[in-house]
């Protein structure tokens, strides 16, 4: 099966935060060089960076999740094609497999999320580098937030009032495990002071929360939504009323896409940028909207675009910026839990130069 192996093609239909690759068929530098021409033509449509002149397969291992929309807006509006590149999705049977098939190069383009497993990955060796931003809170509309039974609106109006309230939370030792601790320190509590649900699926928090097994969730988008439209919880806050600058998810490339592939990934890189951009033109600025939505409910589970207008979207920096010092932080809270094993050096890990120099070209979005 070559280079795709283990590799399967799927319809994108499911919601989440997680994953999202690609791969590259091309591995030679092509005859522009890298060249920048700014002259917008036939030949030259992105007007920045010279199309390759052959060719380049991409496969993004992309799950159909909100965080993926500069992949997939990028697509349809032919940000990938006006470079000549050519992108297809698919999915891998679990993250797990595509962390080393990332590393190996079987992929080029993956997307991951802050955890102990994540890390340990790393630092036992699998040679992955995080590029990019692919998903953190936007302030007063967070994608992610604490929710609330309704019969305990009035009770709880402070995050103190968390105070022996059993919550549920979908992870141990992940980035939503970080955001639960952020708010009860935020809130003045311990751990202690609070009962930790562990409870992977969310909409299983929606149910409990109904039926009165818990009183509060950390609960994702279309949930916070539609269980707020059903009367059956309130969102509390916002998540960066205590985490303002945590790094969900991240776009990861492989060492071989990102040094040896650099006329390929440059452009690739480009074109995600130039996807995440209309994204943010359309959910913070109100441009262009009904487009942007149209294509997010053709990749993602969300069908119904009335949805889109009134859940929290994920925040994409149209700069491709991190929060580095977050992830950092991250790791260092799973550390002290004794979940990582093994060091992380993160001067090798976070490599931003490829979106740095894309950046560049294309410029600064303000």
């Amino acid at each position: 099966m070559g280079k795709f192996k283990g590799v399967f093609f799927v319809p994108l239909f499911v919601v989440a935060l997680i994953i999202g690759g690609c791969s590259s068929n091309n591995s030679g530098e092509s005859n522009n060089g890298g060249k920048v021409n700014n002259e917008v033509s036939k030949d030259n449509p992105s007007g920045d960076l010279a199309p390759l002149d052959d060719k380049a397969s991409v496969v993004i291992a992309e799950d159909g999740s909100a965080s993926g929309a500069g992949f997939y807006i990028a697509k349809e509006k032919g940000y990938f094609e006006d470079y000549n590149i050519e992108v297809e999705f698919a999915q891998f049977a679990n993250s797990d497999d595509m962390l080393p098939a990332l590393a190996s190069g079987e992929v080029d383009i993956a997307g991951g999320i802050s955890s102990a497993s994540f890390f340990n990955a790393i630092a036992q060796g699998i040679d992955v580098k995080i590029i990019a931003d692919k998903g953190h809170n936007i302030k007063g509309d967070s994608y992610f937030s604490f929710v609330i039974s309704n019969d305990l609106k009035e009770e709880m109006k402070d995050y103190s009032d968390f105070k022996g309230k059993r919550i549920a939370v979908s992870t141990r030792n992940a980035v939503d495990d970080y955001i639960f601790h952020k708010m009860i320190e935020h809130g003045g509590l311990t751990k202690d002071e609070v009962e930790f649900v562990l409870m992977p699926d969310f909409g299983n928090m929606l149910a409990s929360i109904e039926n009165g097994s818990i009183d509060a969730a950390l609960q994702i988008e279309p949930f916070i939504t539609q269980g707020s439209e059903q009367g059956i919880h309130t969102r509390f806050g916002d998540a960066t009323d205590y985490a303002p600058k945590a790094q969900i998810a991240m776009v990861l490339g492989s060492p071989k896409f990102i040094n040896e592939e650099k006329d390929i990934s440059l452009r690739f890189m480009a074109a995600y940028l130039k996807g995440v951009r209309d994204y943010n033109d359309a959910f913070i600025k109100g441009e262009g909207k009904d487009e942007i939505i149209e294509i997010m409910t053709e990749y993602t589970a969300l069908k119904d675009p009335n949805l889109w207008e009134n859940v929290g979207v994920t925040g994409l920096n149209p700069n491709g910026e991190m929060f580095i010092e977050d992830i950092k932080n991250q790791y260092d809270m799973y550390k002290e839990n004794g979940a990582t094993r093994g060091e992380l050096d993160f001067d090798k890990a976070i490599d931003t130069s490829i979106t740095e120099k894309a950046v560049e070209i294309i410029g600064e979005y303000e």
